[in-house]
């Protein structure tokens, strides 16, 4: 069963505490009950406005998933005046927000069996950093990284701008690993219905009937070799 078939929820969530963590980026941990027992990483929520003129929801990625205490971390940027996301930065804990999730296809963790995912990346495995300007780790982007420091992998998880997702998935390629892309696209109904998100793949969509998948929908998570970039 795909991660996208998981019951979605829509229920009020308390926020637990919110900080802000750098200029307009924002942290957030919801209660958010079963919808943060059903999550995985990949995944995400809509966020609803408490104004009534804002009818689409915020879509907004999982960062962090507490499944034993039922609380899940969002990390945003707030992206202009009179928004939604400028309007969640203004909140405090004990206030409500509708949500809707868990959303979208996760990363498959079956791919890393053994192996921990998600929460403070060194505390289960090497980091590697690059900076464009060198001021930390490889001078370069990750793929110079990568080629830095000899890493080999049995498979690859990656999100980040397209330009980055289509040298993993040529490196992926090249070497014969399993590639996991996270797509970033502008939602309006994140569920599926409307195809405003929509990116070009491989196959034709059998919910479109053209080469189409929907990012909210099928993914954001894809195998890199269903999708074109």
């Amino acid at each position: 069963m795909s991660t996208s078939e998981i019951k979605k929820t829509k229920r009020s969530c308390k926020i637990i505490s919110q900080e802000c963590i750098g200029k307009d980026i924002y942290s957030m941990w919801l209660n958010a009950g079963e919808i943060a027992k059903n999550a995985v990483p990949g995944q995400f929520v809509s966020l609803y406005s408490r104004d009534g003129s804002k009818l689409l929801p915020r879509p907004i990625s999982l960062c962090e998933i507490d499944k034993e205490e039922e609380k899940l971390r969002l990390v945003y940027r707030v992206t202009g005046r009179g928004t939604g996301t400028e309007e969640f930065s203004g909140l405090h804990a004990g206030v409500p927000i509708e949500t809707l999730g868990p959303l979208g296809n996760g990363f498959p963790l079956d791919a890393v069996k053994g192996k921990k995912v998600n929460k403070e990346f060194e505390a289960y495995g090497d980091v590697y950093v690059a900076t464009e300007d060198g001021s930390a780790g490889t001078k370069g982007n990750v793929m110079d990284a990568i080629r830095e420091n000899g890493l080999e992998a049995d498979a690859i998880f990656a999100c980040g701008p397209a330009p980055m997702l289509r040298a993993i998935k040529a490196y992926a390629l090249e070497k014969g690993i399993p590639c996991w892309i996270s797509m970033e696209e502008r939602m309006a109904c994140g569920v599926g219905a409307c195809l405003a998100c929509v990116c070009k793949s491989k196959d034709v969509d059998s919910h479109s009937h053209v080469h189409n998948k929907r990012v909210c929908k099928d993914g954001p998570v894809f195998l890199s070799t269903e999708v074109e970039l």
